[in-house]
């Protein structure tokens, strides 16, 4: 029997196990975990009677067969109602996000704002971007890109310019400026889990079939070999993918990969309710410390008299999210590159790619599927070469489509 290795117990990780046990349960799976629990920062928390994540964790999707199948693991809610508002400080308002086209009117420069829009629009001056500024401020103009953008996301990536913001096929979360309903993703699906314990039975159902190692650290890698130690002796492998960064596992050859992290906080508010009705999370675009605040209960559906504010924080004290610069992806690739046959890296860490839930299950269901088939095409599942491959959602939105129209039958391009 051949033996995988799977480095990560996170949503990554147990997804991988999940569809290598459906399609190939001719193998051998271990599952490392450095932690002492699977799940990662999708595992639920509990703070004064309150269910959480670390970050909110909504599944969204644009395929309804990665939905359909997560459903059938863990049942889930859609919550297509679901909205974002921003705060805009020198407005003192707040606005949806989106930025939506019947917010216009309510601001103190919307004839400098239409203006803009106007002549962003003659210009086609998004078609040529060369970054994440120009993609914004040739979208919508100077004034809305000020007001929403550029602060916020400065501040996220903890970077002194957006124009070092080279790729942004991740971007926007959305269209630039949307019309008709204010719930953000009215064209995708948008789902939690129902079970008050959030996604914390999947992880367990995904992993049944496997050999699982808690509390188990990692201490050399042996790529070109196919091997790892840990708990003081080397053990050899027929596949390993990896779920943790890639300049992990080739020993930082080329060097150190970044990533902006979040400080996470709660806070519990004496109220059953925090925020309007409908809105799920509050962006904060000015010189806050803070970029979300998320009301939990809104994904959960927790039933109390109180109700729990998750607070993030900008920070560099774990990896979280990939730079999204065009020379460091091209240093991830060079580790992808370096890796020999039978060395696989995915998830969000192990792609060097802003991808979410929905893109990680798509990309065990493809590796487990090409490894059936009898050979893996590249290192990366489903991006494979293309280093400015875009996400699931990310395609939906530039195609112009809905799962409205995937449900009909159109493909995703």
């Amino acid at each position: 029997m051949k033996k995988a290795l799977i480095i990560g117990g996170g949503m990554s990780g147990c997804a991988v196990a999940h569809q290598m046990a459906l399609v190939n349960p001719d193998w051998d799976i271990t599952v490392i975990e450095r932690g002492s629990f699977l799940g990662g920062g999708v595992k639920t928390r509990w703070r004064g009677g309150h269910p959480f994540t670390f970050g909110p964790r909504h599944f969204l999707t644009p395929l309804p067969e990665l939905y359909e199948y997560l459903n059938s693991v863990i049942p889930m809610r859609r919550c297509q109602e679901h909205e974002f508002i921003t705060y805009i400080e020198p407005d003192q308002n707040y606005y949806s996000y989106p930025i939506h086209a019947d917010d216009i009117s309510r601001m103190p420069e919307e004839g400098q704002i239409r203006q803009e829009m106007a002549e962003a629009l003659q210009m086609q001056g998004a078609a040529n971007a060369k970054n994440f500024e120009e993609y914004w401020t040739g979208s919508v103009g100077k004034t809305l890109y000020s007001k929403f953008v550029d602060g916020y996301s400065r501040k996220m990536w903890q970077l002194e310019s957006n124009k070092m913001i080279d790729e942004f096929s991740w971007s926007p979360k959305g269209v630039t400026i949307k019309e008709g309903p204010r719930a953000t993703w009215d064209t995708a699906i948008s789902a939690y889990p129902i079970a008050a314990n959030g996604y914390d039975d999947y992880f367990d159902i995904a992993t049944q079939d496997a050999t699982v190692l808690l509390n188990t650290d990692i201490t050399d890698f042996d790529m070109d070999n196919k091997r790892v130690r840990f708990n003081g002796e080397w053990q050899h492998f027929d596949m390993i993918i990896s779920t943790i960064s890639p300049d992990t596992i080739m020993n930082n050859v080329h060097g150190e990969l970044p990533y902006v992290g979040r400080e996470f906080m709660t806070i519990i508010l004496p109220t059953e309710f925090a925020f309007p009705e409908n809105v799920y999370f509050v962006y904060y675009a000015g010189n806050e410390p803070y970029t979300r605040i998320v009301e939990y209960k809104k994904l959960t559906q927790h039933k109390s008299d109180s109700t729990l504010l998750g607070i993030e924080i900008p920070s560099d004290k774990n990896k979280l999210y990939p730079l999204p610069i065009q020379s460091e992806i091209a240093r991830a690739y060079q580790y992808f590159s370096d890796m020999p046959e039978g060395v696989i890296s995915m998830g969000r860490m192990g792609s060097y790619k802003y991808i979410d839930i929905d893109d990680i299950i798509f990309q065990a269901m493809e590796l487990a599927k090409q490894i059936k088939e009898g050979g893996v095409a590249h290192p990366v599942p489903v991006y494979g070469s293309d280093q400015l491959a875009l996400n699931l959602l990310s395609k939906m939105i530039a195609q112009g489509t809905t799962v409205q129209d995937i449900e009909a039958g159109v493909k995703l391009k």
